[in-house]
């Protein structure tokens, strides 16, 4: 008995060992117009294994990629579409460079980081409110994601560092909002969505139910 694991290894395993040996079979033969009815029947066979698919024209195009990966590229047929390179598939992704430094304190979230820019556009009184309020909702930010009570000179630390020192509250004696505040707010907020998420939940189960 001959086990597949004797056997050479499939290119693209879910055709299955028939499919590449037709591959293999169409790569032998020497005249052009035989190789290229049989590569298209060959197509037309791997279209039968995704019936749902077959008729889709980029599904078309992907059978065609997946034939000329088969063959390891090296099958001479006319192809509908341009035949795919072996650096153009197995080429590696970029690498995505990782944010550093700029999202220190995450659980402030991208939005601070935007509304501390636009605060650096305004000036005098209107400024200082903007200021507050961010402070304030770093405060709200900083409760929800990490523990139940925070002192404002953390929150006006982190709020120079994050403005470059253009911000500095830290010996102004402004006070924030009062942890006991801020949680009203976390817990209204909470409920608000809960509320939601049962009554979406709901709504599924009663559609459910009529159908």
């Amino acid at each position: 008995m001959e086990y597949n694991t004797a056997r050479k290894a499939l290119i693209i395993p879910e055709y299955g060992r028939h499919i590449q040996q037709m591959v293999d079979h169409c790569m032998t033969f020497t005249d052009e117009q035989e190789r290229n009815g049989f590569a298209e029947i060959i197509i037309e066979v791997m279209g039968e294994l995704n019936p749902h698919l077959r008729d889709i024209p980029d599904f078309q195009h992907k059978l065609w990629d997946q034939l000329f990966i088969m063959s390891k590229f090296r099958l001479d047929v006319k192809s509908p579409y341009p035949k795919p390179t072996e650096e153009e598939v197995y080429s590696k992704p970029n690498k995505v460079r990782y944010p550093g430094s700029e999202y220190k304190y995450k659980y402030y979230g991208k939005n601070i980081r935007s509304m501390i820019a636009v605060a650096k556009s305004w000036e005098g009184d209107k400024q200082e409110g903007l200021v507050m309020v961010i402070a304030n909702h770093m405060k709200k930010c900083y409760l929800l994601w990490n523990k139940d009570t925070v002192d404002d000179q953390t929150i006006l630390d982190h709020l120079y560092e994050l403005s470059d020192g253009e911000f500095d509250l830290r010996n102004s004696g402004e006070s924030l909002l009062s942890n006991d505040r801020l949680q009203v707010n976390t817990n209204h907020s909470n409920k608000v969505r809960k509320n939601k998420n049962n009554q979406n939940n709901q709504n599924n189960r009663n559609k459910s139910k009529h159908k």
